[in-house]
């Protein structure tokens, strides 16, 4: 099912996009996501294929959500309904006792060409048109971060230190699962995707979980193999990685990464850009825990915080905006801000190219 990559619209959004990523210089400052209700402003340029061929876990009337390894997560109003895993119910105590917890799906009997076309139904019905927008791909939460997940901060990071070959064990298991879920997904997808996603969080607010040599030992080898599916189609690689994780951008280069979300404040983001310049395209670049995000946060101090970010770090390429507020669904304050911001993004996008 693959499709010309020149049948997209020029001056489109998603041509803006794919020029960030290519490391040209855009018409206007590329959006990465939604911000606001579907309703307000353009459409975002990009969308993602996810397999459906993968278990989605069990959703309970209380709102909780167990996943396919068995993690249950519970929505929180500070996320604004984003799931954490729940505490003190974590599903592995000893990483050595791994193999008698952690048990991947069985997807031996999935047609994955029929499986392929009602993927591809399905987020066409959503978006429409496809090849009008950037198609990424990835479906898991990472290595590390599944580990915290299993067995929570205090015993997960206790494990990489005191039993390391049973966390490569463990790593090396989900990874054989997931890369033969993508194997057998883009052996169909083929020429359709642009970007493919790696996801993990390594990071705090302030510094990495761990050293930088624990990360290349133990979680780094994990991320290059789904880098070499972007390496090996000459296609872009995406990170997603929260708090102040930029020790590990040259990591990530070693396996294929050129644009990096959501890029937060903590990281030196002026120091980055001049070292890499539009080879790491900066996504977000939002302080989303600054006055913006603070309670009665007034319209004029969103729209200036916009305007700022587009104009300090928009000009010459090299950076998509994106930029959150969190609060409770529904909350009219919430989406006001998101509103705000959504139309200070239409208002400015182009502004740091005239």
């Amino acid at each position: 099912m693959p499709f010309p990559r020149d049948t997209r619209k020029l001056n489109s959004e998603a041509e803006q996009y794919m020029k960030v990523l290519d490391g040209e210089v855009p018409l206007w400052v590329p959006r990465f996501g939604a911000m606001a209700n579907p309703e307000i402003g353009r459409p975002a340029a990009s969308t993602g294929l996810f397999s459906s061929a993968i278990p989605r876990g069990e959703r309970r009337d209380d709102g909780k959500f167990t996943d396919m390894w068995g993690v249950t997560y519970v929505p929180t109003v500070e996320t604004g309904g984003a799931a954490l895993p729940e505490p003190n119910n974590f599903i592995l105590d000893d990483i050595r006792k791994w193999r008698d917890i952690i048990k991947a799906p069985d997807l031996s009997d999935v047609d994955w060409e029929m499986q392929t076309k009602r993927d591809f139904d399905a987020v066409t019905e959503r978006v429409g048109d496809i090849s009008q927008y950037v198609v990424s791909f990835g479906t898991h939460v990472g290595y590390f971060q599944h580990l915290m997940n299993f067995m929570g901060f205090t015993n997960g990071l206790v494990a990489m230190y005191e039993e390391p070959d049973e966390v490569h064990a463990l790593f090396e298991y989900l990874s054989d699962f997931y890369c033969g879920m993508y194997d057998n997904q883009l052996r169909y997808w083929g020429d359709m995707i642009d970007v493919v996603g790696i996801t993990d969080d390594t990071a705090t607010e302030k510094n990495p979980f761990v050293s930088p040599e624990m990360f290349r030992e133990l979680v780094k080898p994990y991320h290059a193999r789904l880098g070499k599916y972007a390496q090996d189609r000459g296609i872009h690689a995406m990170m997603h990685n929260c708090g102040r994780c930029e020790d590990s951008i040259d990591d990530w280069i070693d396996y294929g990464v050129d644009s990096w979300n959501p890029a937060q404040v903590s990281n030196d983001l002026d120091g980055i850009m001049e070292k890499y310049g539009n080879k790491m395209v900066l996504i977000g670049c939002w302080d989303s825990q600054g006055p913006v995000g603070w309670p009665h946060a007034t319209e004029e101090m969103v729209r200036e915080a916009v305007r700022e970010t587009i104009m300090h770090y928009g000009k010459g390429g090299g950076f998509m905006f994106w930029g959150s507020v969190y609060g409770p669904i529904g909350d009219e304050e919430t989406e006001n801000k998101r509103r705000w911001m959504q139309e200070a993004y239409d208002a400015y996008r182009e502004a740091p190219y005239k």
